[in-house]
């Protein structure tokens, strides 16, 4: 059986500190489920930034691996989220993929009292049952109750 594809989006390789502590634990703990794991800034890393159009290929590189991966894990966190994260979750909920959400950050971003976010956000959720799709700390990732394990061992 294919391993099934997980775009994780996240504003996380933009810091050494968090792209050598925060990423990994992301990456590891998702790999460990049993899915391949597409981390944007290890994929698009070998690209020549001294060329005047590498933001348009990594762009266009990182829109086609959420086109071909199966599903998006998007971090959250910030007020608002990281817009790069945003365009990724966007075209992920366009294209129909199954969407989940990690938020970890205590303040929220919304005017509503269910949502901690920006409604649009979970326009890639069910209505009911969203929670399961939604994570506020690692060690949920990992919890069979979720909706992310039980979606990795679905056939």
């Amino acid at each position: 059986m294919r391993k099934k594809t997980i775009y994780l989006a996240s504003p996380y390789g933009f810091s050494e500190q968090w792209k050598k502590k925060l990423l990994p634990e992301f990456v590891s703990i998702i790999q460990n489920l049993g899915a391949e794991v597409w981390e944007p800034f290890q994929r698009n890393g070998q690209l020549d930034f001294s060329q005047s159009d590498w933001a348009y290929k990594i762009a266009m590189a990182d829109l086609q691996d959420v086109k071909n991966s199966d599903a998006i894990f998007a971090i959250v966190n910030g007020t608002p989220p990281d817009e790069g994260v945003m365009i990724e979750l966007g075209a992920a909920i366009a294209l129909n993929k199954p969407t989940f959400l990690f938020r970890d950050d205590f303040r929220r971003c919304t005017d509503s009292n269910n949502y901690p976010l920006n409604l649009m956000l979970f326009s890639g959720l069910p209505k009911d049952g969203w929670n399961e799709y939604f994570y506020t700390s690692l060690e949920e990732i990992n919890s069979p109750k979720k909706a992310l394990v039980k979606w990795i061992q679905s056939q």
